[in-house]
């Protein structure tokens, strides 16, 4: 049985460092919150279904705290635009989003996950990816 839950625990973990590879703070934080939740759930239970339930919560926990300091890190470059950021427009070719502001810039988009506050460098302000 202890192998089993190593073995469990492991896998949990190689996920979950899978996400720290988001180059945001939400997403970064949903990967190591659900290691530390896996780690934690399966110590304190001894079983697979405790890793499992700490590896959620860790994960939900830990891009909620990533969402806030993303939004954070935004608005230090700027004030945040009353009603908040603007979303980008869809294009045609997948993955690239049209921002907002005037000249109205196309971005490659395809890495950033979805809501996330991205800079426009051309038009000079921050929009949020649909």
């Amino acid at each position: 049985m202890k192998k089993n839950i190593f073995l469990i625990v492991s896998g949990l973990l190689l996920t979950s460092f899978a996400f720290t590879s988001c180059d945001t703070a939400t997403g970064q934080g949903a990967g190591w919150g659900a290691a530390t939740g896996a780690i934690l759930g399966a110590v304190a239970t001894g079983n697979v279904r405790g890793a499992a339930v700490g590896a959620v919560v860790g994960a939900n926990t830990g891009a909620l705290i990533g969402s806030s300091i993303d939004e954070a890190e935004a608005v230090r470059y700027g004030p945040r635009p009353r009603g908040g950021f603007p979303f980008g427009s869809r294009t045609d070719t997948p993955g690239f989003y049209q921002s907002p502001y005037p000249p109205y810039q196309i971005y490659n988009l395809r890495r950033v996950p979805h809501g996330a506050v991205v800079e426009d460098s051309v038009g000079g302000g921050y929009f949020r990816k649909p």
